[in-house]
């Protein structure tokens, strides 16, 4: 059995294939830019952001894994084969980073930290600038899969009064749940930092817009580590601009890497990370896809299975 991989470059293909040799060590792991590969002797890819058709030039191609938790990049390929199981990396370590991120985001846009840090480039000394506490604030998490409880669990045991909303009811200790859009207006009422950690699908892109911003309390955060769709740019930064927002923690864009010209980028209330909130390391990823390989052979259910239907 062979396996195809297209995520980092040549120095990073290096390092995955040590960690294949641990896990799987019978299969065969080649480098999405060699010019050798005989494309019918792929059985496997582990991809991000494969160019558009190039998925479907592997004959016999029986399975497809991202390298990560997002499959967006893959699925909107339109050449790629329907036929074939797409799965995302979901595995604990990864809704453990996502939780470490968001608890660190939540705890940055509480205490001022975006304003301190402007602060100290003009050597301001402003001892009023201390924030809020945990249990003064609500933070309302979007999206409670596997990295969403986690990071919503995490934050209400450092005291916030968390919020999930999701599309089913959820029961997390110490998660006030709110399901469906008929409670969206008030999951924001409630919410001073809004954390962003949906999939992608038609029904939440640019979820984050002038109008669900106004629902926001006046001074509300945002952070969003989901995927750089869900945002309006434009409409992020006019509320930033007029003081509606206090400040934003941002982790992903569209497109990415953020051009250098965004004005993400030297704005004052925003913070920016290269899209690392989750990502794991590659061994472990690389322990979970062979995981997810050696299932699939068996004719086990997949982990993190795409659904075509829910679009995640």
């Amino acid at each position: 059995m062979a396996l195809i991989i297209k995520s980092g470059d040549a120095k990073a293909f290096a390092d995955w294939k040590i960690h294949f040799s641990e896990f799987a060590p019978g299969l065969d792991v080649h480098f999405w830019e060699d010019p050798d590969v005989d494309p019918a002797s792929i059985h496997y890819a582990m991809v991000w952001d494969p160019e558009p058709g190039r998925l479907a030039k592997f004959p016999n191609l029986k399975l497809i894994s991202s390298s990560a938790a997002g499959v967006d990049n893959i699925m909107r390929d339109p050449h790629l084969p329907k036929h074939l199981p797409v799965v995302r990396v979901t595995t604990t370590d990864t809704a453990q980073r996502m939780g470490d991120y968001v608890c660190w985001a939540a705890l940055t846009a509480m205490r001022r930290i975006p304003e301190i840090l402007v602060a100290q480039t003009t050597c301001g000394w402003d001892s009023s600038m201390t924030g809020e506490s945990a249990p003064e604030t609500r933070v309302g998490v979007m999206g409670l899969g596997a990295m969403g409880s986690r990071a919503a669990e995490m934050l209400a045991l450092l005291g916030f009064q968390t919020a999930g909303w999701s599309g089913s009811p959820k029961s997390i200790p110490g998660v006030e749940s709110y399901a469906g859009p008929g409670v969206f207006d008030a999951f924001l009422a409630r919410t001073d930092i809004l954390v962003c950690l949906l999939p992608l699908t038609p029904d939440t892109k640019a979820i984050i817009r002038a109008e669900t911003i106004a629902k926001l309390p006046r001074g509300a955060c945002i952070v969003n580590a989901g995927r750089g769709g869900h945002v309006v740019n434009a409409d992020l930064i006019a509320a930033l601009d007029r003081g509606h927002l206090k400040s934003a923690v941002l982790d992903v864009f569209d497109p990415e890497p953020l051009p250098k010209d965004s004005p993400f980028w030297a704005h004052p209330k925003v913070i920016v990370t290269p899209h690392i909130a989750s990502f794991g390391s590659r061994r472990v990823r690389a322990r979970h896809v062979a995981n997810v390989l050696a299932a699939f052979e068996r004719g086990d259910p997949l982990p993190g299975l795409y659904d075509p239907v829910r679009g995640y």
